[in-house]
């Protein structure tokens, strides 16, 4: 009987979390990368450092700037490293989704053309970060379930 340990190495094969880790992970990353390109983001010239008064748009509905796209990039890095091990991806897929959820509730409270909205967020956003947040923490949990005693 082959036996896995943390990492998932030992049989061959991902978990199920370890693999929804990676999907979003690699979509995060691929999100990054769009914030860069024209076409796929409008107005790209108005791509700013940070702050509100980026003009540039991912797919012409959520506001992004280059801080935004970097933070998209490293979560996507994040993801596809923490991928590795069942625990690793729980982790990012529970806390990635609670800082989802945090960043969620800040947009509703920051306005947006305040210089507190330095990512910058706009309602488009606001209502991903939701989606997102309780995605990620809904498959962390989930698919996680059982990791724990599993592990050890």
């Amino acid at each position: 009987m082959v036996r896995t340990d943390n990492t998932g190495v030992g049989s061959g094969r991902r978990s199920a979390v370890q693999n929804a880790a990676l999907l979003i992970g690699a979509v995060f990353l691929v999100v990054g990368v769009l914030g860069f390109v024209p076409g796929i983001t409008t107005d790209v010239g108005e791509l700013s450092l940070a702050g509100h008064h980026s003009g540039a748009m991912l797919l012409g509905v959520f506001q992004v700037s280059i801080l935004h796209n970097i933070v998209h990039l490293l979560f996507g890095v994040a993801g596809i490293a923490l991928s590795r091990s069942r625990a690793g991806s729980r982790n990012f897929l529970i806390w990635g989704g609670v800082i989802y959820l945090v960043l969620w509730i800040c947009g509703l409270v920051v306005g947006h053309d305040s210089p507190a909205n330095f990512v910058p967020l706009n309602n488009a956003d606001n209502w991903l970060h939701l989606v997102l947040g309780a995605g990620m923490l809904g498959l962390g949990v989930l698919l996680g379930r059982g990791q724990v005693t599993a592990d050890r």
